[in-house]
């Protein structure tokens, strides 16, 4: 059973959380042998010279955690439901009171279709003295930091994505949740807060999501009320609007990091150990095929896109995915995208469609942002068919768990093919798995290096590489745990040796 949700005790050896003393019971005629003081008998013992038996003395440690923990408890069961609203306070609740009277005047002044040509920077350059003009009428004095502030806000207003472009401007946020116009939160550092701006109603929240999936060629309205869509810099977007919705438009912005992560730097971030970043990087440039397993938000995009930097740059590779966020470096890259059926409810085409004339394409690897269906067949065929290095990601939370997927998507397909013929598959054709979790104190984590061996009967056998042992939590909540190496000897050494770097593979994990 996994520890990530419990809080450690004091004592156990090794660092490892102590669950309760256990006291062994006695009955008549039997004697506590001489190894047993790590089990101190209910009865008191008698101190040496002393007339008397000795008090018992409380677990004052043990009893103090489980009073902590029950306060807790008490505190999370106290604590209001109520929903938190998003306000906007100070200079910038001032500057949008602003807007509010000088945008109506600004649009009888402007011509939309003529600034829709125009760049932020030019645009921002042509409103400043229509900006003056309207300032003046309204009787409105403003110093020069609020009047830039007025331009950005207009200029967002009009060609950008409105209050949320402050959001997307800060590198610290990753994931931005717009749940109606009241009420927003961020993520920063894995831990959710509220964010302090609010939309102006439901119809100015709809006209944004409008405008972010029409620049990407999908739609959203109350026929088509989901869409999955993009920003210019590859976040993913997710939009769903009324009447799925209760409580208005709601938009899911997934952010991603301007700055390519490498497996080195998540080394250093302590997702990882440097040997597990050493033996990944092999398996990436020796064209290992590897599925990366984890649940929402713990990165697995992130380590695709870290591991794709080991491809070698002579190499084709095609990534297919339902919104484009794969950010590869090599130059030889056709990114791939889904679309979704029109009005009519035709001219879909599924990721499995991609898949079946990729294989036309001459690819060296196949990358798929996610397995969810029966394109998990047509991907382990084409591992299996000279497309040795392709990668893909899905959502389970352990790697046996992953296995049992992969099983289980390509049993819903209309494919009729026995399980034991599908295990059989899946072992021939996934070298690697590799498990990321998000952990409760937001820090995100390779937890298991885990390879598919072969078959044994009908039970796919796999043996683990390196895996991360939870120890403790430290007193500012920060999960304490170690990356241990299993010592074992990789079965796909003899692929790692066709490319050069199987003492490199067997050093890691030895």
């Amino acid at each position: 059973m996994s520890a990530f949700g419990r809080r450690s005790g004091v004592g156990g050896g090794g660092g490892r959380p102590s669950f309760g003393v256990a006291r062994p019971m006695h009955g008549p005629g039997r004697t506590e042998p001489d190894h047993a003081e790590q089990f101190p008998p209910i009865e008191s013992i008698p101190l040496p010279g002393a007339g008397m038996a000795a008090a018992p003395e409380p677990d004052l440690a043990n009893s103090s955690i489980a009073v902590d923990a029950m306060q807790r408890l008490a505190d999370r069961q106290a604590s209001s439901g109520d929903a938190a609203q998003s306000r906007t306070e100070g200079f910038e609740s001032s500057i949008h009171r602003i807007k509010e009277q000088v945008l109506p005047r600004l649009l009888e002044r402007v011509d939309p279709e003529a600034a829709a040509t125009l760049s932020k920077d030019e645009l921002a350059e042509e409103f400043r003295p229509i900006i003056g003009e309207v300032l003046a009428e309204l009787k409105l004095t403003l110093n020069r930091r609020e009047q830039f502030a007025l331009e950005k806000v207009l200029v967002d207003e009009l060609l950008g994505l409105g209050p949320l472009e402050e959001l997307l401007s800060d590198p610290a946020v990753s994931d931005i949740m717009v749940n109606g116009p009241e009420q927003t939160f961020v993520e920063r550092k894995g831990k959710l807060e509220l964010a302090n701006i609010q939309f102006r109603d439901e119809e100015h929240l709809f006209q944004i999501a409008q405008r972010i999936c029409n620049s990407v060629g999908r739609r959203v309205d109350q026929t088509t009320p989901l869409a999955d869509a993009r920003l210019k810099d590859g976040s993913r977007v997710n939009v769903i609007v009324p009447p799925l919705s209760l409580r208005g438009t709601a938009i899911s912005i997934r952010k991603f990091s301007a700055k390519p992560i490498t497996l080195d730097m998540m080394a250093g971030f302590g997702s990882m150990s440097q040997k597990m970043a050493t033996a990944l990087k092999v398996a990436g440039a020796c064209r290992f095929n590897i599925v990366i397993s984890g649940g929402t938000g713990s990165g697995k995009t992130t380590m695709l896109n870290a591991l794709s930097k080991m491809i070698d740059p002579g190499e084709r590779v095609l990534t297919i995915e339902d919104a484009a966020e794969l950010r590869l470096q090599q130059p030889h890259w056709l990114p791939l995208e889904t679309r979704p059926p029109n009005l009519e409810g035709v001219g879909e085409i599924t990721i499995r469609d991609l898949v079946k004339n990729a294989l036309r394409m001459r690819p060296d690897r196949i990358i798929l942002g996610e397995i969810r269906g029966s394109e998990c067949f047509d991907l382990l065929a084409a591992m299996n068919t000279g497309h040795d290095g392709s990668m893909a990601t899905l959502h389970s939370n352990s790697p046996r768990e992953c296995l049992a997927r992969m099983e289980n998507m390509v049993m819903m397909s209309d494919i009729k093919v026995p399980k034991e013929a599908i295990s059989r598959q899946i072992a021939d054709s996934v070298d690697l798995i590799v498990q990321v979790k998000r952990l409760r104190d937001g820090s995100r984590r390779v937890t298991n290096i885990t390879e598919v061996i072969g078959m044994e009967g009908p039970v796919i056998v796999t043996q683990e590489l390196f895996k991360f042992e939870y120890l403790d939590e430290s007193a500012d909540g920060k999960i304490i745990g170690e990356y241990r190496s299993m010592g074992l000897r990789p079965y796909t050494l003899d692929k790692a040796k066709q490319f050069g770097f199987d003492q490199a593979l067997l050093e890691a994990c030895l």
